[in-house]
């Protein structure tokens, strides 16, 4: 008998290296105010090297933007003016409504190495991460409008040269992170998708996403630590203008400002 669970164990992770695995369907939520911001801390956003983020840099309740001789380059930066509020706010709500279903539960080992994994809710009690080297496979079937939420209960972590990469389409507008703690990527970790954090977001030097970084700050600083990184993305569908309103169109959303 003990042969045989040992044989078990082997096959359940051959089966998880091996093949796509599949969670409970995920809906992509509404950005509101937060749609045009590439980063957004709680209290600060400091940078120690030559940065750039495709959409706006901002900070609230704080006001906190401290940016090293390599200099930040972005679409515009807001310190707890009413436009980060507003994205505060939206960021929250972006986050609240990332608990959806998770009757999947946590899906194979928290290091999520070499796992290639469909559209859907992907949940963790703890934490996850990408070890040293490692790559992650989200495989959208075909499906270039394929959603994907991972739910950590506290933290992600991705160790040095780590990457996350799309199979057969998909795009990072629709690859959601909710973090119950903080995150940090690993040097020249190559990321995909919008981390909304409790707390703190570091980036370590050379590290890249394709998405946002959103700290709320709930229980820590809620500070986003950048050192020689690039925060870029796709051109996502944007909202419609309002009454009053135009339409800016940037290489990395299209933002919404009043006439």
């Amino acid at each position: 008998m003990k042969n045989l669970n040992k044989f078990l164990v082997i096959i359940s992770v051959v089966a998880f290296i091996a093949g796509p695995i599949t969670a409970a369907a995920a809906t992509a939520p509404t950005w509101g105010a937060a749609y045009g911001y590439s980063i957004l801390g709680g209290t600060t956003v400091t940078n120690t090297g030559p940065s750039t983020a495709s959409g706006f840099v901002g900070v609230s309740p704080n006001s906190s933007i401290v940016d090293g001789a390599g200099g930040l380059i972005s679409a515009g930066e807001h310190k707890n003016d009413a436009s980060a509020i507003d994205a505060q706010t939206n960021a929250t709500a972006v986050y609240n409504s990332l608990n959806q279903d998770c009757t999947s539960g946590p899906v194979g080992p928290t290091d999520l190495k070499g796992a290639v994994l469909t559209p859907g809710v992907y949940c963790y009690s703890s934490s996850a991460q990408i070890s040293s080297g490692g790559v992650l496979h989200l495989d959208a079937l075909g499906d270039p409008n394929a959603v994907w939420i991972f739910k950590l209960g506290t933290t992600m972590t991705t160790v040095t040269g780590a990457s996350v990469v799309f199979d057969n389409a998909g795009s990072a507008c629709n690859v959601f992170w909710q973090v119950g703690s903080s995150a940090t990527l690993g040097g020249s970790t190559h990321f995909i998708g919008n981390i909304i954090a409790a707390d703190d977001i570091t980036l370590v030097t050379g590290a890249t996403v394709n998405g946002r970084l959103l700290a709320r700050g709930v229980s820590a600083d809620g500070a986003v630590t950048l050192d020689t990184n690039a925060i870029s993305g796709p051109t996502c569908v944007a909202p419609a203008a309002p009454s009053g309103g135009v339409l800016i169109v940037t290489n990395y959303y299209s933002l919404v400002a009043p006439l």
